[in-house]
């Protein structure tokens, strides 16, 4: 057994994921006894801790991550790591309801700003956000929450509201770049384990 097929087994294990799994990318990237991989690995440990998010923060991010990026293998992991980590039900399902609101509102708000249409912003949005109101992960964790798959989703509109409640809600900058590195490394590691 090569090392890339060690490393690769060591990643799958860790996530729950049968050994012998592979998609193609995995396939291609075993082949080619990329180090790679390796990397792969380690950035992807990292975002299971922070120096400035909960572990249970992190294993939200994450699933929030997985569930926008519709990548089952990683969205089974990081529910059960948020439950390891003391989320609750509605801890998770909010995670799982942010992706999919932030889906909706990432599209229809970056229309808006490449338009750049007045008329657009004066027609009601018609979009229902109370997940937004009173979440039960708290209102700055939400916020860090949408920023994350704004971000991923590629919304400038987006990040650049939720950054300022976030600043507004006397977030800290390490705080609020941390939640956005565990959701690209999340993106990241979907792009060969899905």
């Amino acid at each position: 057994m090569n090392e890339s097929t060690e490393v690769i087994q060591e990643l799958l294990e860790s996530i729950g994921v049968d050994k012998n799994y592979r998609t193609e990318a995995l396939t291609l990237l075993e082949k080619g006894e990329s180090r790679y991989l390796r990397d792969l690995k380690l950035n992807f440990t990292s975002t299971l801790t922070s120096a400035h998010l909960s572990t249970k923060e992190c294993a939200l991010l994450g699933l929030s991550t997985a569930v926008n990026n519709n990548n089952t293998p990683l969205t089974v992991f990081f529910t059960n790591y948020a439950q390891e980590q003391g989320a609750d039900a509605a801890e998770v399902a909010e995670a799982v309801g942010c992706a999919s609101l932030l889906a909706s509102n990432n599209v229809f708000y970056r229309f808006r700003h490449f338009t750049q249409k007045e008329k657009y912003t004066q027609i009601p949005a018609r979009i229902r956000m109370q997940l937004m109101m009173k979440p039960v992960t708290g209102k700055e964790f939400f916020e860090l929450m949408s920023l994350a798959i704004s971000a991923v989703n590629g919304c400038e509109m987006c990040v650049n509201a939720h950054e300022d409640s976030l600043i507004k809600l006397s977030t800290t900058e390490e705080r609020i770049f941390d939640a956005v590195r565990i959701a690209s490394l999340v993106t990241s590691a979907g792009k060969v384990i899905f």
